[in-house]
């Protein structure tokens, strides 16, 4: 059985003092606030409703964890960039995100979301910038539905042509692009954290 299909609700951190101890590898979705990350989230793991999905920014406030049988986790991180979040508030999740991102040894690879038709924004740099070498990462350019075929090609090109150290795909939870090629990459990199097969 694959491990995203077996994803189940672990448990919600709002403090660093409140994550599980590291211990499966796991496996860090990210992206703007609204960006479609709870939404990627069901499509990846082939459920619904598993991660509660919101119109409205900023929603997720804490760093929830869902266990994927004995594989591993994934770990959905509070979305970013939201302006009418309290400035507080976006410090606070920004220390949180930090202390997860710099010191979990058992993170194995993030998945950043980016909107397909708006990619790299300046929030979004800063991100993979700011998230370095030493993870591996997965750009996905979500809502690809809503540009036409040529311009897919395009974009995916030109932020190909940006991060050559990162892999890049397009995605659309709501026409299914992208999402089994996303699901094989996930569990290659779950299947490396547990030292059973070198990562594509």
């Amino acid at each position: 059985m694959k491990a995203l299909s077996q994803a189940e609700f672990l448990r919600a951190a709002g403090r660093a003092a409140d994550l599980p101890p590291p211990g499966a590898p796991e496996i860090a979705i990210a992206g703007r606030s609204n960006v479609g990350k709870s939404s990627a989230l069901n499509a990846l793991v082939g459920r619904k409703a598993l991660a509660r999905t919101s119109k409205t920014p900023g929603r997720t406030q804490t760093i929830n964890f869902y266990a994927l049988g004995e594989a591993g986790l994934l770990v959905d991180l509070p979305g970013y960039g939201y302006a009418r979040v309290p400035q507080a508030l976006r410090a606070r999740w920004g220390e949180l995100v930090g202390a997860y991102v710099r010191s979990r040894t058992s993170l194995v690879g993030v998945v950043v979301l980016v909107d397909a038709r708006h990619p790299l924004t300046p929030l979004d740099r800063q991100l993979i910038a700011w998230l370095g070498d030493a993870q591996r990462k997965l750009v996905l350019l979500a809502k690809a539905d809503k540009l036409s075929r040529a311009m897919q090609q395009q974009t995916l090109h030109a932020v190909r042509a940006e991060l050559p150290g990162a892999e890049v795909l397009l995605f659309s939870s709501l026409s299914g692009h992208g999402v089994e090629e996303c699901r094989d990459l996930l569990e290659d990199w779950l299947a490396a954290g547990r030292g059973n097969k070198s990562p594509r």
